[in-house]
């Protein structure tokens, strides 16, 4: 089956999913039966894992949250996932973020020195989310360690960060360590626009190093765990959450990138993409799934309208996506579910001249087995792999368009000439 990655996140936040083992079992069932490879399920979430954490517990004292005491949530999901060929990937949710609302929570009220500091001296909020301070060299160490005792002690195919990780609003870094290094390299306080340009730059240069030692240290462990981000859209995030998402790229210190495309109508959501696409070299797109809501409050998306984004994805060279969030695939008596599956979600490729990557490496080899000369099996979709899919159309009696769709696809995985 081509590589890209089909997957859901699943929420604490109105969702019932995590709530019991039943609850876990049944839905990674649907998710598998619905055409999804990969499940993101939440491990960091308002200062507390979702798993029994040591490092949680050396720091706060308690090593889950609460509510789950004598379980483990992310055991469970991989106990379930794995007999049905579904991957996971632990989504550290909160990221750098301490709390919703609740005055900084438990994380502040133990660390109060912890805490981001916007240019008032004020504590760092934005959006009723509590933030800690991510330039913080203890609060970076506190976050590797529970990305690291993840990928040591659970079966996974990854770890995820998203907007909150790396990332902090940009009206923080004023607390006095920062303020320290910023003059020590200067020789003058950080300025006061917080969006000034450079002092951007600055600090989101630290949180890319902070990214850099995060996938080196989760590599050591496994060279084969993923390290994925779903960070806002570029440049959306840079100036708002100091995301450097081209950085990221260009350094290779991410395997897949999830931008966050959270609109809910079909041109608006054409315009995201197109931008993504703008942006990201034809050889990155391979790395892109784009993030989707499909449900929010009363917001529920309609089957036509995400089938309409995921068609959109696949002929834009983006060849996956993640859902947010599980409930709204059980919506409507299972609506969208349903829908996917009946349109054989799992096997709606689309690969053409240009495209670039290890779905395409995996076509030219399974064209190059039954005998079609595609040249070097580069990952490169160029001239002669496109001469390759058009002769086997023609020997399929497809229209000979060169363009590896949904039609030619059920035609190689069924073996027939």
């Amino acid at each position: 089956m081509m590589k890209k990655i089909r997957g859901v996140w699943l929420t604490t936040a109105a969702s019932n999913v995590l709530e019991s083992k039943a609850n876990i079992v049944e839905a990674m069932k649907l998710l598998a039966d619905t055409g999804f490879n990969t499940v993101f399920p939440v491990v960091w979430n308002n200062g507390y894992t979702l798993y029994p954490s040591a490092t949680l517990k050396k720091n706060f004292g308690v090593e889950i949250l609460p509510a789950f005491t004598g379980r483990d949530i992310l055991a469970e999901v991989i106990e379930a996932a794995t007999p049905l060929g579904l991957e996971v990937i632990p989504w550290f949710e909160y990221g750098f973020a301490a709390a919703y609302k609740q005055d900084g929570g438990h994380i502040i009220a133990k660390k109060p020195e912890w805490e981001g500091k916007d240019k008032n001296q004020q504590r760092l909020i934005k959006n009723d989310i509590v933030w800690m301070n991510s330039l913080d060299p203890e609060v970076q160490n506190f976050l590797l360690n529970l990305f690291l005792e993840v990928a040591k002690n659970y079966q996974i195919a990854g770890v995820q960060g998203d907007d909150r990780l790396p990332a902090m609003p940009s009206e923080g870094g004023y607390d006095n360590k920062t303020k320290v290094l910023y003059k020590n390299k200067f020789g003058e306080d950080p300025p006061l626009d917080f969006k000034n340009p450079p002092w951007l730059q600055w600090r989101a240069d630290i949180l890319n190093e902070f990214l850099a030692k995060l996938y080196r240290e989760i590599k050591k462990i496994n060279p084969k765990l993923i390290v994925s981000i779903s960070p806002s859209p570029y440049p959306f995030g840079f100036n708002e959450y100091l995301q450097d998402v081209p950085t990221w790229i260009n350094r290779q210190i991410v395997d897949f990138i999830h931008p966050q495309l959270y609109t809910q109508g079909l041109d608006a959501y054409k315009r995201l993409v197109d931008d993504v696409v703008d942006r990201f070299q034809q050889k990155n797109l391979s790395k892109i799934s784009s993030g989707i809501l499909i449900r929010s409050g009363n917001y529920q998306i309609t089957p036509d309208t995400l089938w309409e984004f995921i068609r959109h994805n696949r002929r834009s060279g983006i060849r996956g996506e993640i859902l947010f969030f599980f409930e709204g695939l059980k919506a409507n008596n299972q609506a969208l579910a349903n829908f996917l599956k009946s349109n054989n979600y799992a096997n709606l490729v689309y690969l053409q001249y240009g495209n670039i990557g290890s779905d395409v490496q995996e076509l030219q080899q399974k064209l190059k087995d039954k005998g079609y000369k595609v040249g070097k099996t580069d990952g490169n979709f160029g001239s002669l792999t496109k001469s390759a899919v058009e002769k086997f159309q023609r020997d399929n009696l497809l229209e000979p368009d060169g363009v590896f769709g949904p039609e030619s696809y059920a035609k190689l995985i069924a073996n027939k000439l």
